[in-house]
């Protein structure tokens, strides 16, 4: 049973007194911090052998209601004030399922005033059924099991970390909130403006995805957009009487063609047609043509700028008489380094060096994006993506698995960086 606050022991108030003078100095780990997340490991092996065992697919809005309720019963047990949403406004996508799962949001009242979010998702991309093909299991060095990576161990680590800072006695943070949304992997439609309101007036925001096979964190991530093109023409008989139609595909293949070039690869944005699809029947001039691209770009603003870009192309028709319609998503903004993220991360690099360990800080966007963006859309404060623990095989159907060696590393960084940060060690 975990402990509920108390005052603090005097074993506690000896470890606090001891973080203090370590913390000054700097340069040598906290002994008793360090400890600490090593009797942790197995508590927080524990709660993802019990995440993992709970199938929580995007769409799966019954198994998303489970993990929600195991997650919040263990943030009340922790001392939270916790609550389990229910999305009030969806922003529908493309692929938006009729229903979203539940977010679980918990706040934990300190005694100082810095603001620190901790967020991470509780959905994974597998279909019902398919745990029995990825169970949890232990083997070497590494933990295995079903959406283990992305982003069960992310949601386990703030409970052991806010579970740290409570057998710790440290409450000197103004307020601890925590976050964790049941659709990060069908791009957040139900959760991405309930992440941006919480995160606005934050001092930092601490994202869980994973932090890839060599722990690093990530200060930027790519944006991802999508363009779709509806051509409605008029069908007519191919051979008998192709003068009376007008010809989709055609005029599809001409407005594809001068959206051709609007990439911007020196700059990080790209559009590329990928899915196109007309007609019918081959002796039937096609009536409808429909097209799709995949938009990345690295700045908030260059989606704008594509978006206007391609509003503006579609007025030059092949065919007058066609209409052409034109649809942009912003399926999820880019997130892009910023000063108060490089001086946050620049911060835990020393924490890391405490305990012997190096990590790299990727400030170039490489792959996709994350729920992090949404983080950043409204806040001054910092935005560190990749605080979770390392592995490899997210979205894989064997090979998914984190590294037990990242556990106490992992643990010992979020637990350092909230009680610093805190107290005005980093400012």
């Amino acid at each position: 049973m975990l402990r509920s606050h108390s005052a603090p022991s005097l074993a506690a108030s000896l470890i606090a007194s001891l973080w203090l003078t370590c913390a000054v100095a700097h340069g040598e780990p906290v002994a008793e911090i360090q400890a600490l997340a090593q009797k942790e490991q197995q508590p927080l092996l524990d709660t993802l052998r019990d995440l993992v065992n709970i199938e929580s697919g995007s769409k799966d809005v019954e198994g998303l209601n489970v993990i929600a309720g195991r997650v919040a019963d263990q943030l009340k047990q922790l001392g939270g004030t916790v609550e389990i949403l229910q999305p009030a406004v969806i922003y529908r996508l493309d692929d938006t399922p009729e229903k979203i799962g539940p977010a679980v949001h918990a706040t934990f009242k300190g005694t100082g005033t810095t603001k620190i979010m901790l967020i991470a998702h509780m959905d994974t991309v597998y279909l019902k059924g398919m745990l029995k093909d990825q169970p949890f299991r232990i083997d070497g060095d590494k933990a295995y099991g079903l959406g283990i990576a992305d982003d069960k161990q992310g949601v386990a680590l703030i409970l052991h970390t806010v579970a740290m800072l409570q057998k710790l006695n440290f409450r000197d943070y103004g307020t601890l909130t925590v976050l964790t949304n049941g659709d990060e992997e069908i791009s957040s439609p139900g959760w991405r403006s309930t992440i941006t309101k919480f995160a606005s007036d934050q001092d930092v925001v601490f994202s869980f995805e994973g932090g890839g096979s060599d722990g690093s964190v990530r200060l930027a991530t790519s944006g991802i957009g999508s363009a779709y093109l509806t051509v409605t023409g008029r069908s007519s008989h191919a051979g008998a009487r192709p003068e009376g139609g007008i010809n989709a595909l055609y005029e599809l293949s001409h407005q594809v063609l001068q959206m051709k070039d609007l990439s911007k690869p020196e700059q990080g944005l790209k559009l590329n047609w990928t899915v196109a699809k007309a007609g019918t029947n081959r002796n039937v001039i096609p009536a409808e043509a429909t097209a799709q691209a995949d938009a990345r770009a690295l700045k908030v603003s260059d989606f704008d700028e594509l978006e206007k870009a391609l509003q503006e192309k579609i007025k030059n028709h092949l065919l007058p008489d066609s209409k052409v319609e034109l649809k942009f998503e912003v399926r999820r903004p880019p997130l892009e380094a910023n000063d108060a993220s490089r001086r946050v991360a620049a911060y835990g690099k020393t924490i890391y060096a405490e305990i012997g360990m190096s990590m790299n800080v990727a400030e170039k966007a490489t792959g996709g994006g994350t729920d992090a963006a949404f983080a950043a859309l409204k806040t001054k404060g910092a935005v560190v993506e990749g605080m979770g623990l390392s592995g490899f095989g997210a979205h894989s159907n064997d090979a998914e698995y984190v590294k037990l060696d990242s556990i106490v590393p992992r643990l010992y960084l979020t637990t350092r960086m909230i009680m610093d940060l805190s107290t005005g060690k980093l400012k």
